[in-house]
């Protein structure tokens, strides 16, 4: 997800390790902060594998501040990886999000970016539950626990709403 991110936010524009960190804060950091430790180690392996390039910037008066660039190598590393994504990638709400922030930039390539959709789709077509009885996934009106039908009515409610979007786009990507 984070190597995803960081390509996906230098797809849209050069950024500083500082800048490229409160973007991540904003898309993730709410549900998972993304500390230094995490996320320098993460650009220097993007940089040792080509898909990034690090440009010092002249005239500062401390340390000089860098720019960071996406190569071509990270560009196509990104476009690869939005065109197949990981199935975690799929199933898992913050890590999908993350694909949905940059899935635009397969912008020429709409039978790609459907695809991506109608994965997501088919997960969310597929009965379940945060609680089950057996194998069988128990609705909200089986909960008498006021807060765990809270959850369940929750997500069905997020759910419903994403798959009338999830519908509505692909009817939109089909006829492109």
């Amino acid at each position: 997800m984070l190597k995803l991110a960081i390509l996906g936010f230098l797809r849209d524009r050069p950024l500083h390790g500082y800048e490229l960190r409160r973007h991540l804060a904003a898309l993730t950091g709410h549900v998972r902060p993304i500390s230094d430790g995490t996320l320098y180690p993460a650009i220097k392996r993007l940089e040792t594998d080509g898909l990034l390039v690090r440009t010092p910037e002249p005239g500062t008066a401390a340390a000089p501040r860098h720019t960071l660039h996406l190569t071509e190598a990270g560009r196509a590393a990104l476009l690869d990886r939005l065109r197949d994504p990981e199935d975690l990638d799929i199933s898992d709400e913050n890590r999908w999000f993350t694909v949905l922030a940059f899935l635009r930039h397969l912008d020429d390539e709409p039978a790609a970016q459907a695809a991506v959709l109608r994965r997501r789709l088919a997960f969310l077509s597929e009965p379940a539950s945060f609680f089950y009885d057996g194998a069988r996934p128990v609705g909200a009106e089986e909960v008498d626990d006021p807060f765990r039908r809270g959850m369940l009515l929750i997500a069905r409610a997020t759910t419903e709403t994403e798959l009338a979007w999830l519908r509505d786009t692909l009817a939109g990507l089909d006829r492109a």
